[in-house]
């Protein structure tokens, strides 16, 4: 006999994102709040980007992969915030399965290309910093083409991986996903075949984009502390510190955040904690990097200010 199981299961053709809250009071406050963090978001990885390609001081590896982790950091955040506000303004949560893939695709995408980017921005500070002679002829155009280009396509067939294998999956039954955008791991709790395969490339993902690029980037500064140690003088040493400080804040901001949703134990995660880490990462992360970097950054503040004082010249 034929099981007829398998016909009667059908797959979801929509989702409902069930939110940071489900109180109106409570949405009412977020959507302002979310408002405002993204509209700083936008701004400011847009003046950053706009301030490196306008002075020709800044054009430098260092601020060539700033200026591409800005532009990163302005497409997470508009990927998420954005379809979350529209949803709370006309008091709907449905999302649609193929939007809710297409969502999932590019949140992996420029997860992985942060990620990454991350990483080589800590190698160009151990190259700067440990060969200082030899900095202009290692970080040579090409090489930090490659190095910036790479994460893009190197991360663009791991999720369409992660989307064709998501979308062999049948999701039956409750379709109400505990999130504010489509997530991965909330994704696989609401399916009904087996994710053993999902979950084994979740695991190795995590550890070639996040675990790996960690483990370099603490490499990379162990090289660098030991290198500045040894600068005879005490205004050297602050200086080369003064350099790295700003890129270790974003590392604990991004890293300590992605580690505890995809490499710690599910025994120890809930929705809460993951949609907490969720806001850390694509949010307020992006929205404190532009802060981040200019504020300890003399050059970059001149750029900036060059930049305004340009526009409302021109305007007046």
């Amino acid at each position: 006999m034929i099981p007829m199981e398998p016909r009667n299961r059908t797959s979801a053709l929509e989702f409902i994102l069930l939110g940071l809250s489900e109180t109106p009071e409570q949405e009412t406050l977020l959507f302002a709040l979310f408002l405002c963090m993204y509209v700083v978001t936008v701004l400011g990885n847009l003046l950053i980007i706009l301030a490196i390609s306008s002075d020709s001081h800044l054009h430098t590896p260092m601020y060539f992969f700033l200026a591409n982790l800005s532009l990163v950091d302005f497409c997470l955040a508009t990927n998420t915030v954005p379809k979350m506000l529209v949803n709370i303004q006309i008091r709907s949560k449905s999302i649609s399965y193929a939007c809710c893939l297409t969502q999932m695709y590019f949140f992996h995408f420029f997860g992985i290309v942060d990620s990454v980017l991350i990483a080589v921005m800590a190698y160009d500070r151990f190259v700067a910093i440990c060969h200082p002679l030899h900095y202009t002829a290692i970080m040579s155009p090409r090489l930090c083409g490659l190095l910036a280009g790479g994460p893009w396509v190197f991360s663009c067939f791991i999720s369409l991986t992660h989307i064709l294998l998501m979308a062999r999956l049948v999701f039956c039954g409750n379709n109400e996903l505990p999130h504010y955008f489509c997530d991965l791991t909330p994704l696989l709790r609401l399916s009904c075949t087996d994710t053993s395969v999902n979950k084994i490339f979740v695991l190795i993902v995590a550890g070639l984009v996040i675990a790996t690029p960690f483990i370099c980037i603490l490499a990379s500064y162990a090289r660098i502390i030991v290198a500045i140690m040894k600068v005879p003088s005490a205004g050297g040493r602050k200086k080369a510190f003064s350099t790295c400080s700003s890129h270790l804040s974003v590392v604990a901001l991004f890293y300590g955040t992605t580690i505890g949703v995809y490499l710690c134990p599910s025994s120890v995660r809930t929705a809460v904690k993951e949609k907490a880490s969720a806001v850390m990462y694509t949010t307020v992360t992006p929205m404190l990097n532009p802060f981040i970097y200019s504020l300890r950054n003399r050059d970059l503040k001149g750029a900036l200010r060059k930049l305004v004082n340009r526009k409302i010249t021109s305007s007046s």
